[in-house]
């Protein structure tokens, strides 16, 4: 007899012990530690015959929009079972769709690993590209008000 995806799904957050809610019958909301990028927020949404993942990534870039949109296409050709995107306001997420009859715990182990090593790597480059202005700005800011440094001490290349 088969388990039934949500048990499946359930069995795997609560023995791993990963923050989530869980929102109506067929929706869990996660939160993974990272590093580079602190924290992803991620959503499995069960449907009649897959699984759906969705992942925030970044907010729209603030700057050099074609060169990111360029980047995450690169990307997206080696990854495995999930692939970047862009929702109506240009914000860039990890999207995903698995078959119900793949949703394993050894199958959602790689899929939510998948989505926190695309999510973690991928972060510094996206802030680098899309948000050097606003990083430069708010480092002189810090600087002029004699405030910590250490959380944009990897964007210190980006200071001339």
């Amino acid at each position: 007899m088969a388990v039934s995806p949500i048990a499946v799904i359930e069995d795997f957050l609560e023995s791993h012990d990963i923050d989530f809610e869980r929102q109506g019958e067929s929706t869990y909301l996660l939160t993974l530690p990272g590093e580079k990028k602190l924290t992803t927020h991620v959503a499995l949404v069960l449907g009649a015959h897959s699984l759906s993942i969705n992942a925030f990534v970044i907010r729209k870039p603030d700057e050099n929009t074609a060169a990111v949109h360029e980047w995450l296409l690169q990307k997206n050709a080696s990854m495995y079972s999930v692939a970047f995107a862009i929702n109506e306001l240009g914000d860039i997420y990890l999207v995903g769709r698995l078959p119900l009859v793949s949703v394993t715990e050894q199958e959602i182990d790689r899929v939510l690993g998948a989505v926190l090593q695309y999510s973690d790597s991928s972060f510094n480059p996206l802030l680098e590209m899309g948000f050097a202005s606003a990083i430069r700005r708010e480092w002189a800011w810090r600087v002029s008000r004699g405030e910590s440094l250490a959380n944009l001490a990897a964007f210190q290349h980006l200071i001339s």
